[in-house]
């Protein structure tokens, strides 16, 4: 039976013990697991391999994304470094030149330096760049759609009729919109991957990664192996705690959404503000290709002031709004991505997709819209 996205967010895999009718399903907090005798098993041997939390939690994140198979890693760039794992020396990645700073650097400083991997960055948003840079030993092009922190959007449906015209695979980062308003895998994606400490856990108090497959058996036992022998799985609390936020992602990010139209109107009106970076705003560039593929916009954004001085006065000046790193909880945070996010990217990358040190990123909480205005607006005040 098919079910709107709300029902599978509540309940996903039959989220309750089948055995005890727990509605919450249990935290089976055991590094291994009893033998029913030789040669039999309860289908649980040793929890880096397998736990029934765990496994819930993939099963549920499958069927959210459409998925085939789900794997769920301790964190975001522990998905992303287990997937890479498939790829051999001299393999050859395309990926978006806006993208989260800690992604670039596990390309850079480990995936190519110590393993031979090869990345080309480019604005996946213009497609003819996309085909440029293909390569014969092209494996892959990896996105993000929004882009971190300039929210470039990339059409999915495009680039996937690229990828399996050359026989190589489509990666989307749906960190920021998940699930709930963009299913990467519908509309022609091969791998889904998501730090699941933003809006899957959405309370700031995990941190979770995760891999999603559309239906490649060969790869899903690849990365199987891959995850049984590396390691870096989700502990059996930490998938609990993914598995009560997923519940309630979508009136989450509903209110979230709304929070951030009424924050990007403001700022669009506001004397100290040079530009907002919103999806959601119709002269955004793309904003008609994410209308197409998604059903939401989400609640990240990005604005540049229009003097460097507001930048110190608004992070230190805030009072509801938190100064910190990471995106997607219940609370608003505002980050300085120069500094904090992406500062591991090179000056001429960050130049060339337009991050200076005039641009902050917000992501937009739960909190009442007009309050979270009115903070960053005192804070603007400072300087008067």
């Amino acid at each position: 039976m098919k079910l709107d996205i709300f029902t599978n967010l509540v309940h996903g895999d039959l989220s309750f013990d089948e055995s005890t009718g727990a509605i919450s399903y249990p935290i089976y907090q055991s590094a291994t697991f009893k033998h029913i005798g030789l040669n039999q098993s309860t289908g649980f041997d040793y929890s880096r391999e397998s736990n029934p939390t765990r496994q819930k939690l993939e099963s549920t994140l499958a069927i959210l994304e459409g998925g085939k198979a789900a794997f769920a890693y301790s964190t975001g760039m522990a998905a992303i470094a287990n997937l890479f794992n498939v790829f051999s020396s001299n393999d050859h990645i395309i990926v978006s030149n806006d993208l989260y700073g800690g992604t670039y650097r596990i390309f850079e400083e480990l995936l190519c330096k110590q393993y031979g991997l090869q990345f080309t960055y480019v604005d996946t948003s213009n497609l003819n760049d996309i085909y440029n840079a293909y390569k014969e030993n092209t494996k892959a092009v990896f996105i993000e759609t929004p882009t971190n922190p300039m929210m470039k959007i990339s059409d999915i449906k495009e680039i996937s009729k690229f990828t399996k015209e050359k026989n190589i695979l489509l990666i989307v980062d749906n960190t920021f919109l998940t699930p709930y308003f963009q299913r990467p895998l519908d509309l022609g994606a091969d791998v889904v991957v998501h730090s699941g400490t933003k809006f899957l856990g959405g309370h700031n108090d995990v941190l979770a990664g995760a891999i999603i497959l559309k239906e490649n058996d060969e790869l899903a036992e690849r990365i199987k192996l891959i995850q049984k022998t590396v390691g870096a799985v989700l502990a059996p609390f930490d998938s609990w705690l993914l598995l009560r936020g997923i519940k309630t992602l979508g009136i989450r990010m509903e209110k979230q959404q709304e929070n951030a139209f009424k924050i990007v109107e403001w700022l669009k009106q506001n004397k100290n503000v040079e530009e907002v970076f919103y999806p959601g705003i119709p002269d955004h560039v793309g904003h008609d290709i994410c209308k197409s593929q998604s059903s939401g916009f989400g609640s990240m954004l990005s604005f540049s002031v229009k003097d460097v001085s507001l930048v110190k006065t608004i992070l230190e000046g805030v009072k509801i709004i938190s100064f910190a790193e990471s995106l997607g909880g219940v609370e608003s945070l505002i980050t300085y991505p120069m500094v904090q996010t992406h500062s591991a990217i090179p000056k001429d990358i960050l130049d060339a997709i337009g991050v200076n040190d005039k641009l902050l990123r917000l992501s937009v909480g739960i909190e009442c819209a007009e309050d979270l205005i009115k903070d960053l607006e005192r804070a603007m005040r400072l300087t008067i």
